[in-house]
């Protein structure tokens, strides 16, 4: 279902049609990423978590914007310039071919390989939700305790990825502290993980 730019009004809140069609996709996309945890990461999967956040949105109406693919204008995020669209492709098969090189990958690995990733920005938008995705894919299949990245943790995350070539343990610090966050929960479950 596609909605037009709508927003409801409700008790003095603005909420917009659009954030309430990608909570929805996010939750399928999550189902996606423990469907296909084990899986190799290759780029069908890295497209198909873009196409199931962006289905049903108002970019999904927009001649110019790709769901389910690469970029077709430039973008940057925080001021630094991205891969342009037609070196995308390539670059994306390039990360791939890298990071598949090793059967097993550590905490430190998946936040590098999130990085790169970050940096290509292989989509017109979304990309740091599918990055996120990512990441939590590749903690479920290498056996490291994942993480979620809140809104109080929003700005240390950012000033992590700017910071990575000269500091990389503000965005390590930061993914930790979410980690530990996430085992607090599962020990207040009682849920068993390994020390990843």
């Amino acid at each position: 279902m596609i909605f037009e730019t709508a927003t409801i009004g409700v008790e003095g809140n603005t909420v917009h049609i659009d954030d309430i069609v990608e909570t929805q996709n996010h939750f399928r996309a999550i189902d996606y990423v423990i469907e296909h945890a084990k899986d190799p990461l290759t780029e069908v999967i890295i497209k198909e978590l873009h196409r199931i956040l962006k289905t049903g949105t108002t970019d999904s109406v927009k001649d110019w914007f790709a769901v389910g693919d690469y970029k077709r204008l430039p973008n940057e995020v925080g001021g630094r310039e991205t891969t342009l669209p037609e070196n995308v492709a390539k670059e994306m098969k390039s990360l791939l071919r890298a990071y598949n090189s090793n059967s097993s990958h550590t905490f430190e690995d998946i936040v590098d390989y999130h990085v790169r990733f970050e940096r290509i920005h292989p989509f017109q938008d979304g990309n740091g939700r599918v990055g996120r995705l990512i990441m939590l894919k590749e903690c479920l299949a290498h056996d490291v305790v994942p993480f979620v990245i809140t809104d109080d943790m929003k700005s240390f995350y950012y000033r992590g990825l700017s910071k990575w070539d000269k500091e990389n343990g503000y965005l390590l610090d930061t993914c930790l502290t979410a980690q530990d966050q996430f085992k607090a929960t599962l020990d207040y479950f009682r849920i068993a993980y390994g020390d990843k």
